[in-house]
């Protein structure tokens, strides 16, 4: 995996660490449930709830617009939330 890959997955509960760390940095909550994920680089940079309406978080020290925007669009494709 290149620097710049961008993976997008489902997390599962060895993503609880890393979740809450990105929670803290964009001080929201840890999001509930099942969430797709974005690593760059293997770090994780944004993370989209499914099972709750809520916002995307995202790591504020990394630009993370068109993450965010590919974690909406992977969300319609499995027909999920897109807030």
């Amino acid at each position: 995996m290149s620097a710049d890959s961008i993976v997008i997955r489902h997390s599962t509960e060895l993503d609880r660490a890393a979740l809450a760390r990105l929670a803290q940095l964009d001080s929201q909550d840890v999001p509930v449930g099942d969430s797709l994920l974005a690593y760059v680089g293997g770090e994780l940079r944004a993370a989209m709830p499914l099972e709750v309406r809520g916002a995307a978080l995202a790591d504020p020290f990394h630009l993370s617009r068109d993450i965010i925007e590919l974690l909406r669009l992977r969300a319609r494709q499995e027909g999920g939330p897109t807030a």
